[in-house]
């Protein structure tokens, strides 16, 4: 096996430039009185997962203990209750404790509703917690069944909950016509909005099919900033199981479109990165399969990379800002370029520019300064949806 020697830097991925959050921040899905009178005696339509909560109770158990007719659950990828694999089909069928009919939004019928699903439902309520960036998909659900209630004169109601990562907006812009499951809308990688903010403006740009637009009514949040660092209460998805990982998920992301690991298939997801050509520096993994990573990169083979797991230990915050650092010593140091990035890093970027990039050999600097333009003109175009 060729040695490769890569002097890598753990670079600033933390500050102490923000404040933890103190205050109690109350959200939509717990001012019951605020959205109950809009949905009572109405057949509803509900897009939740395991983050939909109140206090310690499902939103769907919540609701039917006061007479809410939920007709139908509409499941995101990971599924309905249980945590499924990144990219694993999740099936329609009936939730074993209500009995209800779910579809399934991330399966053979993928990602929108079709009108004979929206059938007789007069109002879809929406309540997924997100991480606030563009490659993760719930928003990408959020755009279709909003698209679906507007085509087929459904109200959509969100129920909004605080953004992990919004206190910034960076990364580049997606290129004209280039869109995916991972890439929906006209915004950055971290877009810094929560998921009632984004909803707004998806509606109010036009970014829905046709430019149709849907009744749609936003919940807030009581007693949110937008630059609190909210502690989620349930993890997300699979893959990130703590705050550690929220908030180093926009910047390591991107080894997902390389050939390297982000450590599914250990404890630490979006936590380590390596892979078995980077030299021993004293850390190392063995990825194995697990729940949420059934067959991670890299299976059963010993990695060796970097360990960011201890990077929030100390209450340090995280930098408001993308960290390609990392990213970019060790494609510098791989003996193998040509095969180091796969197309699904195209994908996540929104396009070949951050590629042609770092290829090119422009440091992290250059690479951000390429994006200011197209970031300022995001948030300005945002800031009339902002709630916050």
């Amino acid at each position: 096996m060729k040695r490769i020697i890569v002097f890598i830097v753990l670079l600033g991925l933390f500050s102490t430039t923000l404040l933890p959050q103190v205050r109690s921040i109350v959200t939509g899905a717990d001012q019951v009185d605020n959205y109950i009178q809009l949905i009572k005696g109405k057949p509803v339509g509900l897009v939740a997962n395991q983050t939909s909560l109140i206090g310690k109770t499902h939103l769907v158990d919540t609701l039917l203990s006061l007479g809410v007719d939920i007709k139908v659950i509409f499941a995101p990828e990971h599924g309905f209750r249980d945590l499924a694999d990144d990219g694993a089909q999740i099936s329609t069928g009936t939730d074993p404790v209500t009995g209800i009919s779910i579809r399934s939004l991330y399966g053979a019928k993928k990602y929108k509703p079709e009108p004979e699903d929206l059938k007789g439902i007069d109002v879809v309520i929406y309540d997924i917690q997100d991480v606030g960036t563009r490659f993760y998909t719930y928003i990408s659900t959020m755009h279709y069944v909003l698209e679906a209630c507007a085509e087929n004169g459904v109200k959509m109601i969100v129920l909004d909950r605080p953004n992990p990562n919004g206190y910034f907006v960076d990364g580049p812009m997606p290129d004209p016509g280039v869109r995916s499951f991972v890439c929906i809308d006209n915004i950055p990688v971290v877009h810094g909005m929560t998921v009632g903010e984004l909803a707004s403006m998806m509606n109010g740009e036009g970014w829905l099919k046709n430019s149709v637009k849907c009744d749609l009514q936003i919940v807030k949040c009581k007693n949110y900033k937008r630059k609190d660092l909210y502690q989620l209460p349930v993890k997300p998805s699979p893959n990130l199981p703590n705050m550690n990982s929220v908030y180093l998920y926009p910047s390591l992301c991107f080894s997902e479109g390389t050939i390297l690991s982000c450590g599914r298939g250990t404890p630490w997801p979006f936590q380590v990165i390596g892979s078995p050509l980077l030299p021993d520096r004293g850390f190392s993994f063995t990825p194995t399969p697990g729940p949420g990573a059934s067959n991670p990169r890299f299976k059963g083979v010993l990695c060796y990379g970097i360990d960011f797991t201890h990077a929030f230990e100390k209450g340090d915050i995280p930098k408001p800002y993308i960290d390609l650092q990392w990213l970019i010593d060790i494609y510098n140091n791989y003996p193998e370029k040509d095969k180091f990035f796969n197309s699904y890093f195209d994908t996540l970027a929104g396009g070949p520019k951050l590629r042609e990039q770092i290829i090119a050999g422009l440091s992290s600097d250059e690479i951000r300064k390429t994006w200011k333009a197209g970031v300022r003109k995001f948030s300005a175009d945002r800031k009339k949806y902002l709630l916050y």
